[in-house]
C-alpha cells in the first residue's frame, strides 16, 4: 500500500490555492489538523487535509459561516460515507419537493400567458434556469414550457 504524502503550510496551501495565513488560522480554530510534525517541528498535512480545505472553500463560497462549516464538517465525520450519501439525496430530493410547489405555483400563470410571451420569458433565463425548468416541468409531466 502506498503512503499517503504529507504537505508543509507551503505547500498544502499552493495546492489548496489558499494563503498560509488561512491553513495557520484554520488549524488555529480546529477546522484543520496536522497530521504529525517533522523532526524539525515542521506542521505536516495529509492528503485528507486538503479534500477538507476544498470542501471548506466550497462551503466559503456558498456562504456558510465559518461555525457553521465546522458544524457541518463535525457532522461528517461522525457518520458512514453512505449515511452522507443518503442524507445529500434527501436533501435534494426536499429541495427538489419545494422546487415542484413552487412551479406548480406558477402554472396558472404560465398557462394565461400567450406562447410568443412566455418563449420571452424563457429567453430571457439564464441557461442554467432554463435546462432546470424544463427538467422539472418533464419530471411532473408537464411537457415542455416552450
Amino acid at each position: 500500500m502506498q503512503e499517503q504524502p504529507l504537505y508543509r503550510i507551503g505547500e498544502l496551501s499552493k495546492l489548496a490555492q489558499v494563503s498560509p495565513r488561512t491553513i495557520d488560522y484554520y488549524t488555529s480554530i480546529g477546522l484543520i489538523a496536522p497530521a504529525q510534525r517533522s523532526a524539525k517541528n515542521y506542521r505536516l498535512y495529509g492528503h485528507e487535509t486538503l479534500l477538507r480545505l476544498e470542501r471548506i472553500e466550497e462551503m466559503k463560497r456558498a456562504k456558510y459561516s465559518l461555525d457553521e462549516i465546522r458544524s457541518t464538517l463535525e457532522s461528517w465525520s461522525k457518520i458512514t460515507p453512505e449515511e452522507q450519501l443518503t442524507l445529500k439525496l434527501t436533501e435534494i430530493q426536499e429541495h427538489l419537493a419545494k422546487l415542484e410547489r413552487e412551479v406548480k405555483e406558477l402554472e396558472p400563470v404560465i398557462k394565461q400567458m400567450k406562447p410568443k410571451q412566455a418563449r420571452r420569458l424563457y429567453t430571457r433565463l439564464m441557461p442554467q434556469t432554463a435546462a432546470c425548468i424544463e427538467a422539472l416541468m418533464l419530471l411532473m409531466n408537464k411537457g415542455s414550457l416552450m
